[in-house]
């Protein structure tokens, strides 16, 4: 082979290399839009925040600030349902609870005070007809006056009001997922926080998670988890890969369907928070785009703190917001802005 045929072809090589390499950078998400409206949201975001996109298990857009990283823990507020739903379908696949079992089957003192008729799926779907509390930043940064879930179900029982049949009204509160967890602590002599951790937070390799109370106060299934978005990321690549993570199934794809299904679609609803005005609940999360046939496209576990954990089935990515401290603003607009500037980028 000539000197100069080499040259010719290794000429005409870094040319193909250098148009691939153009190519490449021309195909990379543009994603200017969600840094603007992020940088002119810092203030309402708070000084130390996490935003994340992801995309077939690779982040595709990253922000996080100089004492709050992808790996560092904060309260879920809200959030925490999403999960607690999840732990009790579990158990569901196990056989070691019925959707339809009754509450007061594990917790009889339910069945004492005429509230036996209260079922585990009414629990995650918010439908136990008990008066339920409205659950924004007053509630979340209140400290529990229960020392354990237990206490928390007697006063329930005794204490609060039947204001609905069972299944016929949404509320949104910490009434359903907080008895559904003291059902999970009954089934296996263990605190809510060590079964979390057991059952959910260790197959997902969720090493920032925790339902634990550092007060020494009960457990809040409702409320009271802290993660990272690292390892909330993790739990919703689950729930994208049909309850597959990392080659071993969590759920059953049976589980996964409850958990992205409104299980009473007649229900009415009696409250609904502001943020979330508009949306059917499924269990343990949002639903915030349907189809034409009720199933949804886009779920999210939208908190009345700030944090938003969301997955987008048909666009095929999750992403989540998550401040360090709760936000004290209306955050739905700003949580739509960032949406639609991710789908605008994907759409490129």
């Amino acid at each position: 082979m000539s000197a100069s045929f080499f040259k010719i072809c290794l000429k005409y090589s870094l040319g193909l290399i250098f148009m691939l390499f153009l190519q490449s950078i021309s195909a990379q998400t543009d994603f200017g839009q969600l840094e603007k409206i992020i940088k002119q949201n810092e203030k309402n975001l708070g000084k130390d925040h996490v935003v994340v996109i992801q995309k077939d298990g690779k982040n595709i857009f990253f922000k996080d600030t100089e004492d709050f990283k992808l790996k560092t823990p904060a309260p879920l507020g809200n959030s925490s349902k999403w999960l607690t739903a999840a732990l009790v379908m579990i158990f569901v696949d196990e056989g070691k609870i019925k959707l339809d079992d009754p509450v007061s089957k594990y917790v009889p003192v339910f069945g004492k005070y005429m509230k036996g008729y209260i079922t585990i799926r009414h629990c995650i779907a918010q439908t136990t007809g008990l008066d339920t509390d409205a659950t924004g930043i007053v509630k979340f940064t209140q400290k529990s006056k229960f020392n354990t879930l237990e206490e928390e179900m007697e006063f329930f029982a005794s204490k609060k009001l039947i204001v609905d049949n069972p299944g016929e009204a949404f509320s949104d509160g910490s009434v359903g997922l907080n008895m559904a967890g003291r059902v999970l602590e009954v089934i296996t002599k263990k605190t809510f926080d060590r079964v979390a951790q057991e059952k959910l937070f260790r197959p997902l390799g969720m090493k920032t998670a925790s339902f634990y109370d550092e007060g020494g106060k009960a457990p809040n299934p409702s409320s009271g988890a802290s993660c990272s978005a690292f390892d909330y990321l993790n739990f919703m690549q689950m729930i994208m890969n049909k309850g597959m993570f990392n080659g071993k199934k969590v759920l059953s794809e049976s589980a996964i369907e409850v958990l992205l299904s409104n299980q009473y679609p007649e229900a009415r609803v009696r409250y609904n928070p502001d943020l979330t005005k508009g949306w059917n609940y499924a269990s343990g999360c949002w639903m915030e785009e349907e189809n034409g046939n009720g199933k949804g496209i886009v779920y999210s576990g939208a908190s009345a703190q700030g944090v938003w954990p969301w997955i987008d089935l048909k666009r095929k990515y999750i992403g989540i917001v998550l401040p360090a401290s709760p936000m004290s603003f209306q955050k739905r607009d700003l949580f739509t802005q960032i949406k639609s500037a991710v789908e605008s980028a994907l759409e490129q």
